[in-house]
């Protein structure tokens, strides 16, 4: 019976419906991540950085809902605000790369020629070296700490949307809707934000929406290995760390902060997975 009114049922609805249930879940999840990190000090049952020694290593109890670390701190409590500063970083660290790559690859796009030439150049110089590479070699120059992640990622991480709008912006460009306003006075500037803009932002803002995981990754790697968020502020990847060595006997510390990143990750990629489809059936 339920095949019957399966095949009865046309492909393209169901896949609008599994885009649309995919869009909403990824959105949930991060809405439900978002509303964690804005109301941390409603929702912490402790100060993430009171210290309590005669409470450390504690299982999960009533009293502390995923348990203490070594030093006696709230794991829940620091989990909600480590959301709250890895949110924070993901979010901002996304924008400079955005507006840099969108920016060369309008005008690579739009121009060519040697314009073309020179991003295509940068792009392949940055792609030659491996992403981690690059970003811990210019943490470990920079220094440590939110600023140097945001200036390190402003600088290499500008290559996806480049590439992207480029090509997306070589095709508009040739397209007789763009060559009507070229046409009708426009000026280059004029054409670009009018036109071609607002064609190329969606694909933006699904790559937006899946570089805020990467970048929340990266911050979570940077942190573990002792380059990204400095204690006592909590995050992810320092309080995984600092659970490593006791993995084996309280395995709540490191579990419990990647629970929180894996469920994070996952919402944004079913945001970013249901955006990109959403927009692909629209076009």
């Amino acid at each position: 019976m339920s095949e019957t009114l399966a095949a009865t049922v046309p492909t393209r609805v169901r896949g609008d419906i599994r885009h649309r249930a995919t869009l909403v879940a990824g959105a949930a999840i991060v809405a439900l991540v978002a509303l964690a990190a804005v109301f941390a000090p409603w929702i912490a049952t402790h100060d993430p950085l009171a210290q309590d020694l005669t409470a450390g290593l504690q299982p999960p109890s009533a009293e502390h809902w995923l348990g203490t670390d070594q030093l006696g701190r709230d794991i829940w409590s620091r989990i909600v605000y480590a959301a709250r500063t890895d949110l924070r970083v993901g979010v901002l660290a996304v924008i400079a790369p955005a507006l840099i790559g969108t920016f060369i690859g309008l005008v690579a796009g739009y121009f060519g020629s040697w314009t073309n030439r020179i991003a295509t150049f940068l792009i392949d110089t940055n792609l030659a070296f491996p992403f981690y590479v690059i970003v811990l070699a210019m943490v470990a120059f920079l220094g440590s700490g939110e600023g140097a992640i945001y200036v390190t990622f402003a600088l290499v991480a500008w290559v996806n949307y480049a590439r992207v709008v480029g090509v997306v912006t070589t095709g508009l460009a040739a397209e007789p809707w763009v060559q009507a306003a070229r046409g009708g006075g426009l000026s280059s500037a004029a054409v670009l934000t009018r036109h071609v803009l607002p064609a190329v932002l969606p694909q933006v803002i699904v790559l937006i929406v899946n570089d805020i995981v990467f970048v929340i990754l990266a911050i979570v790697t940077l942190s573990y290995l002792g380059l990204g968020i400095q204690p006592p502020t909590p995050n992810w990847g320092g309080m995984i760390a600092e659970g490593q060595a006791f993995l084996t006997t309280r395995p709540w510390i490191s579990l419990a902060p990647g629970a929180a990143l894996v469920f994070t990750g996952i919402g944004f990629a079913l945001l970013a997975d249901g955006a990109a489809d959403r927009m692909r059936g629209r076009r």
